[in-house]
């Protein structure tokens, strides 16, 4: 089969690899549709980092060069042994992420907490591919519910409705968001529709118009961080992963807040603890997804909304499109929030929502 292959920085190519085989407890899935994120891109310009490509997997046992891919939606093409629940044929999405099953973070369905967590296409061969293999664990089918593209956002989804668990947000709360791109524009749809008041902050206007149509009360085209305090949240998302990001994320809180770090800061940053202490605030980090309690969250919000998802999501392109997307990620680049491929299309066509 074709797959997108990781080898080192900047070198992805199309090979032609095994289609895998179902181990225990997993599908083998014919892929439908594939998104790409800034993990992906970071790995593609900066890394390897999360599979060393000389240095084998402590958890999966994966050595070598990596097919990515962990944002995905597939048809059941074979059940491994101990699979129950599914059927060949079914569409399914995946949150691609799974811990050992065993322990009682696990049994529990916090799964993220597991020592032995690990993801597709970031520990393991992912989906960019005709065909990968997942914890059934990790996936869910989907029916009617969404098509094969609007799965493949499940994912992202789930990430974000982890982060609002671990921000505690309840209805009500005055929540803000820092970057309206990937997962802050699915952060500031899933607390809208949770009854939120979320403000949206983002450098480009037009991610700021579709965070309006994602639920967002106020849109703010990123301004010093000076002038978000006073906002006073009770609770902040910083997606960027940029010290302007976390600095504007900080400002914008209020006594008794909680920020929750989402995206992976490049630097170590100088933090003010003394404010820390003296307004009671929290500051939590989260990156995971638990299969068990979030999935099902994700693809419920999916469907609930009234439009489709092709503003965030608006063409679906081949595999060959894979490595150029990626450098238009690393480079800074205009694009899409999210960006989808598939193995079953030779040619970009919209995305059908």
């Amino acid at each position: 089969m074709r797959a997108a292959v990781l080898h080192n920085a900047g070198d992805l190519r199309i090979d032609d690899v095994a289609i895998p085989s179902p181990g225990p407890g997993e599908l083998l899935l014919a892929v439908e549709t594939v998104g790409i994120c800034g993990t992906d891109a970071s790995e593609y310009s900066f890394g390897p980092n999360l599979f060393p490509v000389d240095q084998r997997q402590p958890v999966t046992g994966h050595l070598g060069p990596m097919t990515l891919g962990h944002e995905f939606s597939g048809r059941i093409a074979a059940l491994g042994a101990e699979v129950n629940g599914f059927s060949v044929g079914d569409l399914v999405a995946s949150a691609g992420s799974t811990g050992c099953g065993k322990c009682a973070l696990c049994r529990s369905g916090r799964s993220s907490r597991c020592a032995q967590y690990w993801a597709v296409g970031l520990h393991r061969d992912g989906a960019l591919a005709e065909f990968c293999t997942a914890p059934a664990f990790a996936c869910q089918t989907v029916g009617e519910q969404l098509t094969a593209d609007a799965a493949a956002l499940a994912q992202p989804m789930s990430i974000a409705v982890h982060a609002l668990r671990r921000g505690r947000v309840e209805p009500g709360h005055d929540v803000l968001v820092i970057g309206a791109g990937g997962i802050g524009a699915f952060v500031t749809y899933a607390a809208a529709a949770l009854g939120c008041n979320v403000t949206s902050v983002d450098l480009d206007q037009d991610r700021l118009d579709i965070a309006t149509a994602l639920g967002a009360r106020d849109a703010v085209l990123a301004r010093p961080e000076s002038d978000l305090n006073g906002l006073g949240a009770e609770v902040g998302f910083e997606i960027t992963g940029s010290e302007a990001g976390m600095r504007s994320a900080i400002a914008g809180l209020g006594p008794g807040s909680r920020l929750v770090a989402v995206g992976f800061q490049k630097h170590p940053l100088e933090m003010n603890f003394a404010e820390l202490t003296a307004l009671e605030q929290e500051w939590i980090g989260t990156n995971r997804v638990d299969p068990a309690l979030d999935l099902s969250e994700a693809i419920r919000l999916l469907a609930a909304r009234n439009d489709p998802w092709s503003d965030v999501a608006p063409k679906v392109l081949p595999l060959d499109g894979v490595e150029s997307a990626l450098r238009s990620m690393s480079g800074g680049e205009k694009t899409p929030i999210k960006m989808l491929f598939s193995p079953n299309t030779e040619a970009a066509r919209p995305a059908q929502m």
